[in-house]
């Protein structure tokens, strides 16, 4: 099974194309955020390079966050349209269980961490057990005071990966007995790591509804934030 697989839910950009479980292709951009403008163009520059075309994609995998709130509409916009223009099935993966995935045949729990602004994060724990990936908890959008707290009495290795390690981890190395960071270029999304856990999905016959099919957000759009806080304040007057 051929499948184009696609992430724009973070800083980073990524797209892939996988036959089964090798990866033909990816391309990943970590300059700026401009998902608006460069997706479509990597999306064709990957097809160019593996010369292949729209019509030998046989499923498509998109991230359902969480993550930018633009960057997650984007993308889903994208790979609905592909997915209902040629009449072939998605599936969607959350951006955490893939970045997770990325550290894959790691012991102890796996942590994935998005910033999610004012010292907050979007986070999940898993393990890698009988070479599968395991949720062992929610999706969240908690404060990193509240992630340390959470894990302090865990009795094993907790090993982050994400982009939230680069802004938290002096803090995590000084409140946390027994952690690990994955490398740099781990902490990226990865279409590749998306995909192979979408194609487990596909293959067992799983897939979305195009209309019924939402993003992950985990909190509210800021601007509902703020019109709620203006209101909260106007009745307090």
């Amino acid at each position: 099974m051929k499948i184009l697989s696609l992430d724009s839910a973070t800083q980073s950009a990524t797209c892939a194309i996988l036959d089964d479980n090798k990866v033909l292709g990816e391309i990943t951009f970590n300059y700026k955020k401009q998902h608006s403008q460069i997706l479509m163009p990597i999306i064709d520059e990957l097809f160019k390079n593996t010369q292949m075309n729209i019509d030998d994609i046989d499923a498509f995998v998109a991230s359902k966050g969480p993550g930018s709130f633009t960057g997650l509409r984007i993308g889903m916009a994208t790979i609905k349209g592909l997915s209902q223009g040629t009449n072939k099935p998605f599936v969607t993966v959350s951006t955490l269980d893939s970045l997770a995935y990325n550290l894959a045949y790691t012991d102890g729990i796996i942590c994935p961490i998005l910033d999610a602004l004012r010292d907050n994060v979007y986070t999940a724990l898993y393990t890698f057990e009988d070479k599968k990936l395991n949720r062992i908890s929610d999706y969240i959008n908690i404060s990193i005071d509240e992630l340390i707290t959470m894990l302090k009495y865990k009795d094993c290795t907790i090993s982050f990966v994400g982009d939230g390690t680069l802004k938290f981890k002096e803090k995590l190395i000084t409140n946390l007995p027994n952690v690990s960071f994955a490398p740099d270029h781990l902490n990226l999304a990865k279409a590749s790591s998306l995909g192979e856990l979408g194609l487990k999905l596909l293959s067992n016959g799983t897939f979305d509804d195009i209309y019924a099919s939402v993003p992950i957000y985990l909190r509210k759009p800021q601007a509902e934030r703020e019109y709620e806080e203006k209101m909260r304040q106007k009745k307090n007057e």
